[in-house]
């Protein structure tokens, strides 16, 4: 079992760039924007850094789940359904993306992103008040939490942004309640992931520890800006994210060709 695989120095670099991601993903999702690239740079392989990235962001979806669940934003019993659904479809998905290619998801994938972050931008209604709740138990626990726990399971970014919307339109929360709620859904999803990459030994535990510190510290203040600010907060941080998730998805997937263009102007 390999617990550092990168310089003493870096590690601080890393606790810095936890932070940063855990206060972005306790509002809009989209850390592992910053987590993974930075683990990359450190020297990680790809799979230790996607088995680290999810051991670290367990931590801070988890620091961000209790501050809400503390303050009465969530109700655990309310969601047992749909933490057990996330919970099996997370684990479907990490087990069926060994196996199988996902290229057909990453170039699907910035679409989606981009289409999230569209809804958010030209409806600037949705969110500010509970409405009317569009699917009940069942249903419901399988679309958001079954479904996209799979997803984040099998693939992983945006995620957040998935339950987000999936609370704010299928359930009728306000974005401050559905972030909340997601961030819970996140947890459950994340935690399925990370027993997977456990079992393969491929997580680096020093560093993902040193990253899951910052990651606590950054959410919980991000959690307390949820809640304090609102939709005035997180709308605009969503439409940044997915803005900017979805350039470093097409870049990831046609970079050379956007390179190619942009020389041929």
């Amino acid at each position: 079992m390999e617990w550092f695989a990168v310089a003493p120095w870096l590690l601080g670099v890393l606790f810095l760039v936890a932070l940063l991601a855990g206060f972005i993903d306790s509002i809009a999702g989209g850390g592992g924007l910053l987590t993974v690239p930075a683990l990359l740079a450190a020297g990680l392989s790809p799979a230790q850094a996607l088995a680290t990235n999810k051991l670290q962001s367990v931590g801070g979806s988890f620091s961000a789940s209790l501050y809400f669940i503390r303050r009465k934003a969530v109700d655990l019993r309310e969601q047992k359904l749909n933490i057990a659904l996330t919970f099996l479809g997370s684990i479907c998905g990490a087990l069926l993306v060994q196996h199988v290619k996902g290229d057909i998801l990453r170039q699907l994938l910035p679409l989606l992103v981009i289409a999230i972050g569209l809804y958010f931008l030209l409806m600037p209604r949705i969110g500010e008040e509970d409405r009317h709740r569009r699917l009940h138990g069942l249903p419901f626990a399988l679309v958001a939490g079954g479904c996209v726990g799979f997803y984040d399971g099998f693939f992983g970014p945006g995620a957040g942004s998935f339950y987000a919307l999936a609370f704010v339109t299928l359930c009728g929360y306000n974005l401050a309640k559905s972030t909340a709620h997601a961030k819970m859904l996140n947890f459950t999803s994340n935690l399925g992931g990370l027993l997977l990459f456990m079992l393969g030994g491929k997580v680096v535990w020093g560093v993902g520890v040193v990253m899951l510190a910052g990651q606590v510290c950054g959410a919980r203040l991000g959690a307390r800006m949820v809640l304090s600010k609102g939709q005035t907060l997180i709308r605009p941080m969503i439409v940044i994210v997915s803005a900017v998730m979805s350039a470093k998805l097409l870049f990831d997937s046609h970079g050379a060709e956007i390179i190619a263009w942009f020389h041929a102007l």
